[in-house]
């Protein structure tokens, strides 16, 4: 299995921005006039941004896959200067990758008779909030796809013409969900039962939530209207082998285009090394589960 990722040649780049925008994921900032690739992490390489830089500086490589090691990061990025490291270490903290920071902060730690920067410079730029939010889609993709993990809590909904009354609990664990804009290496699905759910199965389920979606990691997709469905067995090979999940529930309506997301399933399981249990749920138009069985 291969990985894909963006590549920055930072002769030709001119600090334009353009491609600022267009990753979704948050993982390039101009830095110090040019364009910077502050995380491997979230880089998903569908190349979203190349097609906005005018002068050709973007280019996706190959790689073969392999977790993601936050010391190799950090070896190549402290010599791009302490702002990139900055926006690296305050972009694992935005999307609570405390693990990975307290890596990067030992390895630099080790190396501090290397740098011309220090450890404390470093918090002290993080944690003072002297650097730029990017919650903005000008400078740092898209707040809609940020990743976010967060506990389900009960909601409350109330009509003008009713009485307020309480809702039923979301499920949800994270953000975002839709196939395309996930990371495979996000902390949320590590080691998680993961559903993968076809986009009409929610609207159509009543107990989606309470049954299905409780306790696990979910992604959603539509095998027949979606397009880069190599993406998603990319993807989803990812989450095999990276982020080891336990289990997979591919939950499918009855029409047979639905069948597609199962044999998405199955391609991306032939490219990986460990053997995860699936489990194919078919629901009707009427929200009735017809199969379950384990394949």
């Amino acid at each position: 299995m291969k990985r894909e990722i963006i590549k920055i040649n930072e002769d030709l780049c001119n600090g334009c921005g353009l491609c600022i925008p267009n990753c979704h994921e948050g993982a390039l900032q101009i830095i110090d006039g040019k364009a910077r690739l502050i995380s491997d992490l979230m880089c998903d390489g569908l190349g979203a941004c190349i097609g906005y830089c005018p002068e050709g500086a973007i280019s996706i490589e190959q790689r073969k896959a392999e977790p993601y090691n936050e010391a190799k990061v950090m070896a190549d990025m402290i010599h791009k200067g302490k702002n990139t490291v900055v926006a690296h270490f305050k972009h694992l903290l935005d999307h609570n990758e405390t693990g990975f920071l307290k890596e990067g902060i030992e390895y630099m730690e080790q190396s501090q008779a290397n740098l011309s920067f220090t450890v404390e410079e470093v918090l002290d730029e993080i944690y003072s909030n002297k650097i730029k939010s990017n919650e903005g889609c000008n400078t740092g993709g898209c707040p809609g796809s940020k990743p976010i993990s967060f506990k389900a809590e009960g909601l409350s909904m109330a009509s003008p013409a009713e009485p307020r009354k309480q809702q039923q609990a979301s499920q949800l664990g994270h953000w975002p969900v839709q196939l395309h804009l996930i990371n495979p290496a996000a902390a949320y699905f590590k080691k998680a039962d993961l559903l993968i759910a076809a986009d009409c199965t929610a609207f159509t389920m009543g107990d989606f939530h309470s049954t299905w979606l409780k306790n696990k990691s979910v992604v959603i997709a539509c095998p027949k209207l979606d397009s880069g469905i190599e993406v998603y067995i990319n993807k989803i090979a990812g989450l095999i082998d990276e982020a080891m999940v336990n289990t997979i529930t591919v939950l499918m309506m009855e029409v047979p285009c639905c069948g597609g997301l199962l044999r998405i399933v199955n391609e991306a399981r032939q490219m990986t090394s460990r053997n995860v249990p699936v489990k194919a749920v078919v629901v009707s138009t009427k929200g009735a589960v017809l199969r379950e069985e384990w394949v």
